[in-house]
């Protein structure tokens, strides 16, 4: 798919590592423009990367980038940081919801303040970012907005395992099915990026599998890809859509996914919430 992101303003959540650092970095090889919101302003000892270490990548790659200690939880923190954003770039064309906390416990194991913890980043951080968002894209040629969320598939399978996880995730899908009916009309395009398969992230490193997933995992760069095709779409013709990530790309004309691997040969790990409806394209599992 030909196009460019060049100048386009992107503000991304979580955006100093793994899924958010992969579209922040696709974005700026077209030479976007990109917020970097999250909460990570000093080295983890068990994550890689800050805000720092982001933008100058992001630099590195042909970007502009504005790193901001943001924290979704907090209302005045999220508005302030969009209001930062379009003040210091123009505008905001393109808001990708990927903040997201984690916790596959069951419920007597789930302790309550990190349901809340769940809640607060994925379904309400997801929610408020979007709603302090609305009046730029509003302004912009091209308004998307992405949430990196799962298929609304109302399955017991899904909710038994992590009952608080599933929900929270599921907020952020509900807000995609709620915002892209209410904002239609203004021409602001709201969809949601899940991928197929486990991604190599240090989520699934220090919280699901280890090195062993890691290697039966794809790279970030997939959701990357197909999130770039997606903001390369006009905004009125597609909203309002769950899309699969290598279903995605093949609709634009994929067909090599063996260069998302981590490891050739070794059998994919499938992600949660992929509906069992949903095919994989022809070479998906090469």
């Amino acid at each position: 798919m030909t196009g460019s992101l060049a100048a386009k303003t992107l503000f991304i959540t979580g955006a100093s590592r793994g899924i958010g650092l992969a579209i922040a970095l696709r974005a700026a090889r077209d030479g976007a423009n990109i917020a970097i919101a999250a909460k990570t302003d000093t080295p983890h000892p068990k994550l890689e990367g800050t805000i720092h270490t982001a933008a100058a990548e992001i630099e590195a790659a042909g970007g502009k980038a504005l790193p901001l200690l943001v924290d979704v939880r907090d209302e005045d923190s999220v508005a302030g940081a969009i209001e930062t954003t379009a003040k210091t770039f123009g505008g905001i064309d393109i808001i990708v919801n990927n903040a997201s906390a984690i916790s596959l416990t069951r419920t007597p194991q789930t302790e309550m303040k990190r349901f809340d913890l769940m809640h607060q980043i994925n379904t309400r951080g997801t929610y408020m970012v979007s709603k302090y968002a609305i009046p730029h894209l509003a302004k912009s040629e091209n308004p998307h907005i992405l949430m990196l969320s799962p298929p609304l598939d109302m399955q017991e399978k899904w909710f038994a395992p992590h009952l608080a996880y599933t929900m929270a995730k599921f907020g952020m899908s509900l807000c995609v099915l709620g915002l892209a009916g209410e904002l239609r009309r203004q021409g602001i395009a709201v969809n949601a990026l899940w991928p197929r398969t486990t991604i190599a992230t240090a989520a699934v490193r220090n919280l699901l599998g280890g090195e062993a997933l890691i290697e039966a995992s794809r790279m970030p760069v997939i959701i990357a890809d197909a999130a770039h095709a997606l903001f390369l779409k006009p905004s009125r013709e597609v909203t309002g859509r769950f899309l699969i990530d290598d279903s995605f790309l093949a609709e634009q004309g994929v067909t090599d996914f063996t260069q998302y691997r981590v490891t050739p040969g070794v059998p994919l790990a499938p992600d949660f919430f992929v509906p069992d409806a949903s095919i994989p394209p022809e070479g998906a599992f090469a």
